[in-house]
Formats: C-alpha cells, structure tokens, sequence
C-alpha cells in the first residue's frame, strides 16, 4: 500500500509491514501506537523540538527519562519535526502520504494550518486510515482540553467513587486516556479490515467522554435505561453482594460470590453452610437487598482466619477472592501464575524492564524489539527516507 520504511530490525506480527505515522503525545495516542508497534507495525513517532511533554514528567524516573514515557513508547522509532519549519512541515507531508496509519491528538483543528488534517492528507493519500483522539469531540467540546482527570469529573466517574459520606475521588490510573487509546486501536484496525475489502481509507475520531460513558457501561444505563442516577458505595457492587472488601483477622481480603453457585460455595468454606438456604439469601437479588444482615454474619466467620489462610480456604473452595496488593505484589502474582509479566526491552545498557504487551497469539506473538527511543534517534535514516 505504500512506500516501504526501511528498518533497523527485521518486523514480524500480524501487523508487519504496516506504517504508522504518530503524530500524537502524552498517553492515550502513544499507548495505542505501542501496541501497534508490539504487533509489527512500523510506528514512526513524530516529536516537535521540545519533544513529548511526558518525558520530563517526573519523578519516577530511570536513567533520567520519566517511567511514565518508557512505560508506552517501546518499538518506535523516533525523528524530530518543527511543523512552524517549512522544510520539516514538506516532511511531515511526505510521511503522511506514505502512511497507512496516521494517528494524532492535538486539539480538534489543530492541524489544518499545517496540512496535517484529515482532508488535506486523505488528498495525498487516499487510503489512509486517520485516527483522531479528543478530549471531547470535534463539534461543540471542540476548544475544551482533554485531560483525563476532566472527563473523569465531568463524565461521572469521580461521582461513583469514593465512600458515600465522603467526597469524590479520581480513579488511581488515568482509565479514559487507556481506555481511549484501545478505542481508537479498536477503529483502526476495523478500519484496515474495510480497506482490505475495498481500498478505502477513513477519518476515525475517538474522544475521551464518549469512551467514558461507555466504559461506565452499567451505571450509564442505569440512568439512560432505568432512570436512576448512581452514586458512589465505596468498594461495594450496586447490584452484588458480597463483592467488596471484607475484614480478617488481620487485614482485608476482596471477595466475590457472584451468583447462587458462588455464594453456597462461600457459604460452606466460611462454616455457615446454612446461609445458603436461608430465605434472605438463597438468590443473588435477596443478598444484594439484605446485604447489610449479611455483611456481619461473613465478618463475624472471617474474623477468625487472616487474610493469608482465607486465601488459601476460599481458593481452594473454588471461591473468587484476593488480597489488595501494590503494584509490587500485582506484579508478583502474575509472575507466580506463570504470565511472565515483565520483559527486558531493548539490549545491553540501554534495555528496560516493561509490562509486557498482554495479548497472547499462537502463531504471531508480540515482540519487543527496542527501548523507548531517545529524541530525535533515528532523524537520520528516516529523512533519508522522505527525501528520496
């Protein structure tokens, strides 16, 4: 489909021989091109002189570059482009016509005084699959930023999180720039799927409360479908219980009985089988409205054990539940349940530790083939390239 990039190292994956011209910053662009890149495609991120803001956003930080940038921009080759500079805008244009992929969050508009735009690089390549990512959408929350933390406020989320008598919280990770990011990866690939079938490029835009409204999934129908506003319960399920965090003996331990199955199961391993027949709670709808003659009952049987060995005990029972770890212990886990979550990205001094890409293929894994990129790395070879 287009002009062939060259490449340092040899491409595989399901997604090999594609270009994808990343013009984009910050999180939810950049995750979603790392997991193209993953996958085989040639990801060529494009950074103004200054370069992505993320890189010096710290601490954390490892060998003097922000762990927020290392952790979604692996697999990337990296040039330098000043869109005010004519010479490199003539550049920016090149590599948008020979793109499969172009993908860019700048503010809805934000590229038309450039030639950057959809309309204006669909003219010079007219199968490209253009990814646009907002904050709001390009027709009335145009001008508005798009920061997560905002769409998380004005979205909802914050409203449902946190204690009831307490004030509303920000989620711990930015989940609407992720979530978007998969959204607009989502649509890309749909997108290729309908190119292969009819060679047609398209404009994709995906914005950040769209995807929040969505991924707020059954409280957003819990208004548009049934009328009611949600409000925050803290660490407890609106329409399950148990399914919250309860006490041992020496800490907290989430636990999860989902269904009739689940709650006899749980029910026998804590020693009160008989709750299972009880008629307060023999259906899932019955718990979930006497949670709280429930609730005492559970912490009155948990108390006795500590998390450790309720673990063990529920696990064994075949019981849904877990401990809160760190990230430290997230980490630990998957590495004791065989997922093998960290990989060594790049080689020798330069190699980071990341969290691996976490979908698994029989036939065309992901691979990891070089470390976040330092600014401007590979301006050289792929000038080189658009010039010729």
């Amino acid at each position: 489909m287009t002009t062939p990039s060259p490449r340092t190292t040899p491409r595989s994956g399901p997604l090999a021989g594609l270009v994808v011209a990343d013009f984009s910053r910050v999180l939810a662009g950049p995750y979603s091109t790392q997991l193209m890149a993953d996958l085989g495609a040639d990801v060529i991120k494009v950074e103004s002189p200054r370069g992505d803001e993320t890189r010096d956003w710290a601490p954390p930080e490892r060998d003097g570059v922000s762990t927020y940038f290392l952790g979604i921009n692996r697999n990337k080759r990296d040039v330098v482009l000043d869109f005010g500079d004519e010479a490199d805008r003539e550049l920016a244009h090149e590599l948008a016509a020979r793109a499969d992929i172009v993908i860019e969050n700048f503010r809805p508009g934000g590229l038309t005084k450039f030639g950057l735009d959809y309309d204006s690089v669909a003219a010079l390549n007219p199968a490209v699959i253009y990814a646009s990512i907002s904050g709001f959408g390009s027709k009335g929350g145009a001008a508005l930023p798009g920061y997560d933390l905002i769409v998380q406020a004005a979205s909802g989320l914050m409203s449902l999180t946190g204690e009831p008598d307490g004030p509303a919280y920000r989620s711990g990770v930015s989940v609407f720039d992720i979530m978007t990011g998969m959204q607009a990866t989502i649509g890309i690939l749909a997108a290729l799927n309908h190119r292969n079938n009819t060679g047609e490029g398209q404009h994709i835009e995906v914005n950040l409360l769209s995807t929040a409204l969505s991924a707020m999934a059954n409280h957003s129908s819990t208004f548009v479908a049934g009328g009611q506003v949600p409000f925050r319960m803290g660490n407890a399920h609106p329409s399950l219980f148990p399914y919250e965090p309860l006490a041992a003996s020496d800490g907290v331990i989430v636990i999860v009985a989902a269904n009739d199955a689940q709650f006899v199961k749980l029910a026998t391993a804590l020693g009160l089988a008989h709750l299972a027949d009880d008629p307060r709670f023999a259906k899932t709808e019955l718990r979930n409205r006497n949670r709280e003659e429930l609730r005492p009952l559970l912490l009155e049987a948990l108390a006795t054990a500590s998390v450790a060995e309720w673990f063990e005990t529920l696990t064994r029972a075949g019981v849904a539940c877990g401990p809160i770890n760190t990230i430290d212990g997230g980490v630990a886990l998957a590495e004791s349940l065989g997922l093998e979550p960290v990989v060594l990205v790049g080689e020798g001094e330069n190699a980071v530790p990341m969290i691996r890409n976490p979908i698994d293929f029989s036939l065309t894994p992901p691979a990891y083939r070089s470390a976040p990129p330092a600014l401007g790395a590979d301006d050289t070879e792929i000038k080189d390239w658009l010039r010729s």
